[in-house]
C-alpha cells in the first residue's frame, strides 16, 4: 500500500514538493508573527521598487511567500491544477510553464507600472506595493492546459478565460488583474508548443473541475457574481461560433479528374 502511494505521488512530485514548501513557509511566518511576515513580504515582493534596485532574486523567492493568510483554504485548488498539468505533461514542462508565466507577467506588469509612475498616471506608492504569491504562475498553467482540452471545445475554453480575465482588468482596481491576463496569454501561447496525448480519466476530470474553479475564483474575485459567468459564456459562444465559421470556410478537397488522380502506369 505504501509503495503504491509513493509511486502515485512520484508522478506529481513537483506539485507535492511545491505545496509542502508553501505550507512550511506560511506556517513559519504565522508562528513568527505579523512583524516578521511583513518584513519578509516586503523583501520578497516583486514590486517596482525592488526590481529597480536589482533585487532579481525576488522573481524566484516571491513564489514561495503568500500574504493573504488563506493558504489552507485555496491550496487544494492549486494542488489540483498543478497535479493535472504534471500528469498530462511532465515535471520539467510544469516548472517551465509556471516559471515563465510568473517571471514574464511580473516583468511586463512591472515595466507597465514603471511607465505609469513615470508619466504620473498612478501614484508613486504603487512602486512599494506588496506583490508575492502564486497567482501569475497558476494562471499560466491554467492557460497552458489549453493543449489538453479537446479540439472541439478549445475555442470556447480560450474565449471564456480571455473574456473573464479581460473584464477583471477593466472592472478591478488592482494591477494584479493585468498580471493574470498576461500570464494567461503566456500559458496559452506555450500550449501551442505542447504535444500531449490527452487521455482523460474520471480523476483527471475532477482535477480539472477543481483546478478551473480555483482559477476562476482567483481571476474573478473582484467581479460581480452574475456578470463574470455571463461574460465568460458569451465569450465562449462567440469564440466557438467563430471557429466553426472559419473551419467551414477552410480548404475543401478539390475535385480532380479520375484520369489525373491515377498513377501514370495505371492510365
Amino acid at each position: 500500500m505504501l509503495s503504491r502511494v509513493l509511486s502515485r505521488l512520484s508522478l506529481v512530485r513537483v506539485t507535492v514538493g511545491y505545496a509542502s514548501t508553501l505550507i512550511v513557509v506560511a506556517t513559519a511566518l504565522l508562528i513568527l508573527g505579523p512583524r516578521v511576515e511583513g518584513a519578509v513580504v516586503s523583501h520578497m515582493s516583486t514590486n517596482v521598487y525592488n526590481l529597480a534596485r536589482g533585487h532579481v532574486a525576488t522573481l524566484v523567492g516571491s513564489v514561495f511567500v503568500t500574504s493573504d493568510g488563506f493558504i489552507y483554504v485555496w491550496l487544494p485548488g492549486l494542488i489540483c491544477l498543478l497535479a493535472l498539468a504534471e500528469l498530462f505533461w511532465c515535471s520539467r514542462r510544469l516548472i517551465l510553464t509556471f516559471g515563465l508565466g510568473h517571471i514574464g507577467a511580473t516583468l511586463i506588469v512591472g515595466a507597465g507600472l514603471a511607465a505609469a509612475i513615470r508619466f504620473g498616471w498612478v501614484p508613486i506608492s504603487v512602486a512599494h506595493a506588496s506583490d508575492v504569491g502564486i497567482s501569475y504562475g497558476a494562471m499560466a498553467v491554467l492557460g497552458a492546459l489549453t493543449a489538453v482540452i479537446p479540439p472541439r471545445w478549445r475555442p470556447a475554453w480560450i474565449g471564456w478565460w480571455l473574456v473573464v480575465a479581460l473584464l477583471a482588468v477593466f472592472a478591478g482596481e488592482d494591477f494584479t488583474n493585468a498580471g493574470h491576463l498576461v500570464a494567461l496569454i503566456i500559458g496559452m501561447s506555450l500550449s501551442a508548443r505542447f504535444r500531449v496525448d490527452a487521455r482523460w480519466t474520471p480523476l483527471r476530470c475532477v482535477l480539472l473541475a477543481i483546478g478551473a474553479a480555483f482559477g476562476y475564483l482567483m481571476v474573478a474575485n473582484e467581479l460581480p457574481v452574475v456578470i463574470a459567468p455571463i461574460a465568460g459564456t458569451l465569450g465562449a459562444l462567440t469564440a466557438h461560433g467563430a471557429a466553426r465559421y472559419w473551419l467551414s470556410r477552410g480548404v475543401r478537397p478539390s475535385r480532380v479528374p479520375i484520369s489525373e488522380a491515377l498513377p501514370s502506369g495505371a492510365r
